[in-house]
């Protein structure tokens, strides 16, 4: 098919790269242009100058950029994707957003005859380079039905999960989970050192039975080492709860433990950590730190 990926950070970069080494015929478009050429010379494919140049023509127009404006500017204006797409073409939206966006950018796709899908995924960089994704996805089912086979390209699983929305609200209940874990491995990994464990043998040992997490297994060990120059950025999850918290306050949810951390995780900012890894949080924990 032919594809338009819009963003190269470092989830769009290998995503699109996915496609285009299984023989899609994908058109990149980056906000820095030197990236999308870079992006085209690795993998073959074709770099645009507007996201509207990427889109002229594409059956498919996948994003993941950074935050609700971001996915505005590249969707709407005279070279946003939206002016160029044909009718019948499915815009899907890879970036974390809110699930109010999905639902506008959604009627404003219909009005033109585009379908639209918001698809948040999970997974981190590893899954993005490693092809295996997670896709939470909102839409229509036709529409759905038509991407998934390009969507499994970069992903391990897939799923429709309901209306236009439904995927940033199922990303928005990962981000919720993943702040509760990580607080509580922190908390856990602590109290062990403090209480003179091996605590490298504990993660062994407990990894094996009902505290297993898929936190545990990949940032158990480092977490013990003091490593966090890699991964999901707090910056990051700053901003995933932020839409968390901003969504719960409107559908009546309560998220007191989301909102504890949140602010945990904006002590790790003041203290520098920005781009350190989620799994940091246990550095407001250790006395030395």
């Amino acid at each position: 098919m032919k594809v338009a990926f819009i963003g190269l950070g470092v989830m769009g970069y290998p995503m699109a790269g996915h496609m285009q080494k299984a023989g899609h015929d994908v058109t990149v478009y980056n906000r820095t242009a030197a990236k999308a050429d870079k992006w085209a010379a690795e993998y073959g494919g074709n770099a645009a100058v507007t996201p509207a140049e990427a889109a002229e023509g594409a059956e498919i127009v996948c994003a993941c950029v950074g935050n609700d404006d971001d996915v505005r500017g590249i969707f709407y204006g005279d070279t946003g994707a939206l002016a160029t797409m044909e009718s019948g073409a499915i815009f899907i939206d890879h970036t974390t957003a809110s699930a109010e966006l999905a639902r506008e950018l959604y009627a404003a796709a219909k009005e033109k005859g585009v379908g639209f899908l918001d698809g948040p995924v999970s997974g981190g960089q590893a899954g993005a380079e490693n092809g295996a994704l997670t896709v939470m996805v909102g839409g229509d089912q036709a529409d759905f039905d038509k991407v998934e086979p390009v969507i499994n390209n970069f992903s391990k699983a897939v799923t429709l999960m309901g209306e236009a929305g439904a995927g940033q609200l199922t990303k928005m209940v990962n981000q919720i989970t993943i702040a509760g874990l990580l607080q509580g491995l922190s908390e856990a990994l602590n109290f062990g050192m403090k209480a003179g464990l091996d605590t490298k043998k504990v993660v062994d040992v407990i990894s094996k039975g009902a505290a297993q997490s898929w936190q545990m297994e990949n940032r158990g060990i480092t977490m013990l080492d003091d490593e966090f120059d890699f991964g999901f950025a707090v910056d990051w999850i700053r901003k995933d709860l932020g839409i968390c918290l901003n969504e719960a306050r409107k559908n009546g949810a309560r998220v007191p433990v989301t909102a504890l951390v949140d602010q945990f995780y904006a002590e790790l900012q003041a203290k520098g950590g920005g781009r350190w890894d989620t799994s940091s949080l246990i550095r407001l924990l250790r006395d030395d730190k």
